[in-house]
Order: structure tokens, then C-alpha cells, then sequence
């Protein structure tokens, strides 16, 4: 009879432990966050840092645990995930942003913008307009982040004209809107539609042999090595953002939040700085080991981004957005 209680003691203070322990264990806070970066790369150890910091700051009370790759889908699947509350957040070029809010990837039009400073000023005189979009669609942007300068690259012959694109196979990504019509303009293009992860096959196969993206991107994703020539001239910047679930993030105790708010700008600002530096680098590399196309008809060039502005306005975004821009970008 003794040793049945004491039986029923232990079972008691075993159940006690294990109730405790996974109270403590399930008691810090976890944010989950996709991006198609690599791990390696200047992005990912941009996010590790971060990683660390949130954890040091909050004393473990607060994790971010990074899907690197594309493991949870290129950037609309993301969106989408954010949305059915599967991801907390993601680190997106504009194309996903665009997901969240169309207007943001006018910044992104082939040939608008060629130069950081033009690009930094046009996106502070609409922050207020894109941050308040991306807020009443459910999200929170927590600061920029941008992915490089846009360079046209092509294996087994050099792109110096428009019409060099006809009847070649150029990547063109999947949700984006605006590179449709960019190729329609050319015309002649069979572009192939394609989600980020599926480009490196397809080079490998011959199945795409243009991209238009920064040098640092063509670099990370291992794309670069399967093309030959690089154009000098800057076609456009690609950006993005950190954007979150909103739900998610007022969620948070107030600490956590204010630590995870700070922590987050500390990461967007570092995001900005290195990776500037870091694709001008790549740029440098690239135009060593590829052949440098430079003499390309820059009029002709200039005659298909004016078109294509013209027929982004008629619909896509509003001829008051693009007309905006286009201030900016003189």
C-alpha cells in the first residue's frame, strides 16, 4: 500500500516536471521567415547576425529561424504563406512586395532608374504611400533591403541592341508584371516564365540563355558561371524589403516587439550598405570573366523603356505613378 502511494507521488511529480518543462519550452517566441538567398550569402549572413542579436537581446525569448533557398517558394508562395499565417515574415525583392502592394514595383521598371541616389530619393518621397499600402493589405514593412544593379548577361553572343533579343531565350520571372511587357515592346522574344529556383536548370540546359539581374544575384545563384557576356550599362535596380505579418507582430510582448523592431532596423540598414558594396564587387569580378559588352545603342535602348513606361501607365500602375518617377529618375 506504501509503495502504491509513493508510486502515485512520483507519477504526480513526473507529470509536474513534463507539464513545466514544455511550458518553459514553448514559452519563447519564434518568428518564421523565408527568403530565396542562399544561407552563404552577403543576405544570409546579414540574417545570421540578426538572428544572434534577437537571441542574445531577448535572452532566448525570441528566435528568427531563416527558410534559406526558396524552401517555403519563390516569393508570391511566401506572400501567400505569410497570409495563411504558415510564415511570419519574408525578405522580398520588389516583385514580392508587388504581391502585397502593385505600386512598389514601378521602382523596378526596365531603364527608370540607373542610380542609387535617384532610386534612394524616389522611394523616400513615396515611402508614406508604400508603407501605408503594405500596412492596410495586413503587413509591416521593417526596412528596405536591396538585392543590385540590373545587368543585362547572355551566353554565346552579346545583347547591344533591342533587336539582338529576338528569337532568344531570355529568363523572365514568374510573377513579375512588368518583364512582359518589356519583351512585347522587343518583340520577336520567346521569354521563359520561370520561378527563381527553376533559372540554374535551365541554363544548364541551353533552355534560357539571357538574364537580366545584379551581378551579385547572377554570382549567389550560380548563374553567372553558365553565361559569357555582361553588359556595362545599368538596365535598373532591383530592391526589396523585410515585411511581416502584422497580426503576428503586435502579437509579440512589448519587449520582444521593441527588440525585434530595433534589431530589424539594424539589419535593413546593413542589408542597404553591404550589399551595395558587395554587387559593385561582383560587378568587377563578373566583367573580368565575361566579355564586357559596352558599345551598346543606347537610343534604341532608351526608345523601348520610354515605351514600355508608357504602356506600364495604361494600366499595370497609374500615369500619375509613372510620371513621378520619371521626375525622379532625370
Amino acid at each position: 500500500m506504501k509503495f502504491n502511494r509513493i508510486a502515485t507521488l512520483l507519477s504526480a511529480l513526473a507529470l509536474v516536471c513534463v507539464t513545466a518543462f514544455a511550458r518553459e519550452a514553448s514559452a519563447g517566441e519564434v518568428l518564421k521567415i523565408g527568403t530565396l538567398a542562399p544561407g552563404q550569402s552577403p543576405w544570409g549572413q546579414v540574417f545570421k547576425v540578426w538572428e544572434a542579436a534577437v537571441k542574445k537581446k531577448s535572452e532566448g525569448k525570441l528566435e528568427l529561424h531563416f527558410f534559406y533557398n526558396g524552401q517555403q517558394g519563390d516569393e508570391g508562395a511566401m506572400v501567400g504563406k505569410m497570409k495563411a499565417g504558415q510564415l511570419d515574415g519574408a525578405a522580398v525583392t520588389a516583385v514580392g512586395l508587388s504581391k502585397i502592394y502593385k505600386p512598389i514595383l514601378a521602382l523596378q521598371i526596365p531603364g527608370l532608374f540607373t542610380s542609387w541616389a535617384k532610386i534612394d530619393a524616389a522611394r523616400e518621397n513615396l515611402k508614406g504611400d508604400f508603407e501605408k499600402g503594405i500596412s492596410d493589405a495586413g503587413f509591416r514593412l521593417l526596412g528596405s533591403g536591396d538585392v543590385g544593379q540590373v545587368h543585362l548577361m547572355s551566353r554565346g553572343f552579346p545583347v547591344k541592341h533591342p533587336n539582338d533579343l529576338k528569337g532568344k531565350a531570355p529568363y523572365m520571372w514568374r510573377d513579375d508584371v512588368v518583364q512582359p511587357i518589356f519583351y512585347q515592346v522587343i518583340g520577336g522574344v520567346t521569354p521563359v516564365p520561370l520561378n527563381v529556383p527553376e533559372v540554374l536548370p535551365q541554363l544548364n540546359t541551353g533552355a534560357v540563355n539571357v538574364v537580366n539581374a545584379p551581378a551579385l544575384a547572377a554570382e549567389q545563384l550560380q548563374w553567372a558561371p553558365r553565361l559569357d557576356h555582361i553588359n556595362e550599362p545599368v538596365g535598373g535596380i532591383a530592391i526589396g524589403g523585410l515585411v511581416f505579418n502584422a497580426k503576428r507582430v503586435d502579437a509579440l510582448p512589448g519587449d520582444l516587439r521593441a527588440i525585434f523592431e530595433e534589431t530589424g532596423k539594424i539589419a535593413a540598414n546593413a542589408l542597404t550598405t553591404r550589399i551595395r558594396n558587395e554587387d559593385a564587387a561582383a560587378f568587377g569580378r563578373l566583367k573580368g570573366k565575361m566579355k564586357l559588352v559596352s558599345d551598346v545603342d543606347r537610343g534604341a535602348w532608351d526608345g523601348v523603356f520610354k515605351q514600355v513606361r508608357a504602356r506600364l501607365g495604361q494600366g499595370t500602375f497609374s500615369p500619375e505613378l509613372i510620371a513621378k518617377l520619371e521626375k525622379f529618375a532625370q
